[in-house]
């Protein structure tokens, strides 16, 4: 209401400005004299504004003209399109003038009006292909997905537009849940536009959560080739593709492909763990054990963990206590201050029943570094040592508070899990073997350790069996009531 009257008021405003110019013109004394070829003309003011305006008019007039016959002449010339031109010329700049203001409104965030300014575009240039993206990106924003898919369905027609169409639908679906449809239209747009990133990333994802592991590799290999990727970073992820497929097959019952996958992974990435313990598996099922061990040495000489030791365990796995400590040397000296090899060889000394030199292979771990496992591995040794209740008690309750210590921590959240995966929050190789201090979780491979390295070696050892007491309780046999079953005493040795 206030609008109209503003634009009435403005409407009076200049009838009255008008009018008031006229009648000036008419009071106004003098005029303007032209002469012209020994001609005179004289005119009053008001019939000088008139001729005035009429010039300007005839100006205009004129060069119209001009660009028509300026367009019959190219017409003339083989141009069959510029008189058309010439006549659509106002209708390109209007149209064009409403495409722009609808991109605008695009970036302002306002759908109703981006399509509203689309739609007047595609009036004047008659050009779908480039209105229609604008029509549905607008749908989008404004909340209308209905009109949004019906828009991308005909972008499908045509050629041109066809990726954009695919593209729009895979989004819609991938929001909707649907991974099985948008897989397929990933698909399809991969095979339209290979180079393009975001449909690349799109397809790798999806092929990973549906395992399937070799069209995944064939995406990351496209990646490579389009320059995506880094050649070092496509290995280490070709690796971790490989070690899933690897998994998968074993699953299946297809141990020859999952000897061939995890070999692979493991050349591809020498300090991938996972494709670390996979191949030396392999490797062993093979009687190669010379293979195994080189497996696993190197990639113990980048990153210790206890699955490397656990399945270096498996190389020979009816060989005594010591012999296995002789064999573990070839380990131990890779990293011998690392954590992880000061337990390995407490464990193994622990077999032997060799507890003192156990404790000198802890040295001050449990002070330094006390985690569940090291805090354990002590009440262990004190145990084997004839120590007092009160001291291996101390030493348990220690651990129930501890730190877990390395586990498998995503580099996204940093959230713990107990097992390796090769893909976590919708991406590849994020897991790395650390320690993170709000972790609760305790990885299944540090608990327990000494029953996977040394079980097999402590029942053979029969010519003098460990005492059941000696053995390395796992952390969920720790329980409150074992660590308070009797009043805890000052220990004669404080634990660290």
């Amino acid at each position: 209401m206030l609008w109209s009257v503003i634009k009435i008021c403005v409407f009076v405003g200049l009838v009255a400005a008008a009018s008031y110019g006229a009648i000036f013109l008419l009071n106004l004394d003098g005029g303007m004299r032209i002469q012209v070829a020994g001609h005179e003309y004289n005119f009053s003011p008001i019939q000088a504004v008139i001729a005035l305006v009429l010039l300007v008019l005839a100006v205009w007039i004129l060069l119209k003209l001009a660009g028509l016959l300026v367009a019959v002449l190219r017409f003339i010339n083989g141009d069959e399109t510029a008189i058309s031109r010439y006549f659509q010329k106002n209708r390109q700049e209007k149209g064009y003038q409403a495409l722009s203001e609808g991109l605008l409104a695009l970036a302002s965030g306002e759908g109703e009006v981006a399509m509203a300014k689309a739609n007047k575009a595609n009036s004047y240039l008659k050009k779908p292909a480039l209105t229609n993206l604008i029509t549905a990106q607008g749908a989008e924003l404004s909340g209308n997905r209905h009109k949004a898919e019906e828009v991308y369905k005909r972008l499908l027609t045509n050629e041109k537009t066809r990726f954009v169409g695919v593209r729009g639908i895979m989004r819609q679906k991938l929001a909707d849940g649907d991974t099985d449809t948008a897989l397929k239209l990933a698909q399809t747009a991969f095979a339209i536009k290979p180079k393009n990133v975001e449909v690349q990333d799109t397809l790798l994802k999806l092929q990973a959560e549906k395992h399937d592991w070799s069209g995944a590799r064939k995406t990351l290999s496209t990646k490579l080739k389009t320059g995506a990727l880094p050649r070092d970073v496509h290995k280490r992820r070709d690796a971790v593709l490989a070690v899933s497929e690897a998994k998968d097959a074993l699953l299946d019952g297809n141990s020859a492909e999952a000897r061939e996958a995890s070999i692979e992974a493991n050349r591809l990435s020498p300090d991938l763990v996972p494709a670390a313990v996979l191949a030396a598996r392999s490797y062993i099922e093979q009687g190669s054990k010379r293979n195994a061990s080189r497996v696993v040495t190197k990639a113990w000489s980048t990153q210790p963990h206890p699955d490397l030791a656990a399945v270096f365990a498996e190389i020979e796995p009816d060989e005594t206590p010591e012999a296995r400590l002789k064999r573990f040397n070839a380990v131990f000296k890779l990293k011998p201050d690392h954590p992880e090899t000061k337990m390995l060889r407490a464990e193994l000394e622990i077999a032997a029943e060799n507890f003192p030199a156990a404790r000198r292979a802890m040295d001050n771990l449990a002070e330094t570094n006390p985690t569940k496992r090291s805090l354990t591995l002590m009440a262990a040794i004190e145990r084997g040592e004839g120590a007092d209740d009160s001291v291996v008690n101390a030493w348990l309750a220690k651990a129930l508070t501890a730190s877990p210590g390395p586990q498998w921590i995503s580099d996204l959240d940093g959230r713990a899990y107990p097992e390796w995966q090769p893909m976590t929050n919708g991406a590849l190789d994020t897991l790395s073997w650390k320690t993170s201090p709000d972790s609760e979780v305790m990885p299944e491979s540090a608990v327990g350790m000494l029953p996977l390295i040394v079980g097999t070696a402590k029942d053979n050892h029969a010519d003098s069996p460990a005492p059941k007491d000696t053995a390395v309780p796992a952390d969920d046999e720790i329980s409150d009531a074992e660590v308070v079953s009797e009043p805890v005493s000052e220990p004669a040795q404080k634990p660290g």
